[in-house]
């Protein structure tokens, strides 16, 4: 019998890393030949504009708010948002009661986090948005308690964006719901009727309904009546986004297999126990990021009420600058400040549908 010979086994390669930085670098940004060719033109475009960029916006950039400094810098003037920085947020409200729009956008944000929190979600959370509501209104437009009376048509800045674009979110969606639900319905009548209302919303912009709001809808009414302009432009807002967040919704319900609302049928369920047990937990859950990009395209378009002289952050940002010759020419500082107010509004909107569908998708992962 032979002896045997010990023959090792060759060592095997290491295993590959699959977490943390370099990992991710190696997975999303070299994985393949394709994608590290476009890493590399694209790392090799921002080498190429990231410089100057970098010298304008901060290297030889003037952060005092000097005037003459600014006119002989090579750089950008952040100067001209410290110096007009109360006009651009709170826009022609009475400089010395700027304080009332500050604690009371205060207190609505503070509504909306909370609102985005499980732990709020109680039935009390409706008496709650009730009583923040009522005191941002009281305290913004005065009239008691010793303050004095500031009309809505000197609202403006971050505090009127933020109230038309919560408050048309918030009534918009329910609207939606019942718009979307009225297009699937077997009645020709309701059908019809909704369909029309989506059709006739959705076939002109954001503008024409403003306009029609702002000018055209008090020529209708009698005599000596008159709607308050903000809350007309409240309406059209919320009007336009539920036309275009019913057609979201509808196709989440859509998506919902009708062998389940038959067997709801055979269980006895009635239709308004079927829509909300069984189909419009699941079509919600669905659309969750075609509805908060419904929400982000709302924010975006509050912009556009400066068109019925309501000066919101964007119109508040050009009145500061149009009104004064000496900072006229830094009109980019002052809309790129405005533009990262927008973004971060946006991305937090953003990340929060995502904690969002990681919420309704739980019970997939079992």
């Amino acid at each position: 019998m032979s002896a045997q010979t010990f023959q090792p086994i060759a060592p095997r390669p290491a295993p590959v890393k699959t977490e943390g930085l370099l990992a991710w670098i190696r997975a999303n940004l070299f994985g393949d030949i394709s994608t590290s060719i476009g890493t590399l033109t694209i790392g090799a475009v921002l080498l190429y504009i990231l410089p100057p960029f970098l010298n304008w916006s901060l290297f030889n950039a003037v952060w005092a708010k000097d005037y003459d400094a600014c006119h002989n810098a090579a750089g950008a003037c952040w100067g001209v948002v410290g110096e007009k920085f109360r006009i651009i947020i709170f826009g022609r409200y009475p400089f010395e009661e700027q304080w009332r729009p500050l604690i009371s956008t205060t207190a609505l944000l503070a509504l909306l986090v909370a609102s985005c929190m499980r732990a709020f979600w109680k039935p009390w959370l409706v008496i709650l948005w009730i009583a923040v509501l009522s005191f941002f209104f009281t305290v913004m437009y005065g009239g008691t308690l010793g303050l004095s009376r500031v009309e809505t048509d000197r609202w403006g800045g971050l505090p009127l964006t933020i109230l038309l674009a919560s408050l048309s979110m918030t009534m918009a969606f329910p609207i939606a719901l019942v718009i979307a639900l009225g297009r699937r319905s077997t009645l020709p009548a309701i059908r019809s009727v909704c369909t029309i209302y989506v059709e006739l919303i959705r076939g002109v912009p954001l503008i024409s309904v403003l306009f029609m709001a702002s000018f055209m809808f008090p020529l209708l009414m009698p005599q000596g009546f008159n709607i308050d302009v903000l809350v007309r432009v409240l309406a059209g807002i919320t009007l336009f986004a539920a036309a275009y967040m019913a057609e979201v919704i509808r196709g989440g319900l859509q998506a919902i297999p009708k062998g389940q609302i038959e067997a709801a049928a055979t269980l006895g369920l009635s239709y308004w126990q079927t829509q909300r047990k069984i189909v419009l937990p699941q079509a919600l859950a669905m659309v969750v990021p075609g509805i908060m990009n419904n929400f982000i395209s709302t924010f975006k378009d509050t912009s556009l009420v400066t068109i019925v002289s309501l000066y919101e952050l964007t119109g508040a940002m050009s009145l500061a600058l149009n009104s004064d010759a000496n900072w006229r020419p830094f009109k980019i500082e002052g809309y790129l400040f405005i533009a990262l107010i927008y973004f971060l509004f946006c991305f937090s909107m953003s990340r929060y549908s995502q904690w969002i569908e990681k919420q309704v998708n739980k019970s997939k992962l079992r």
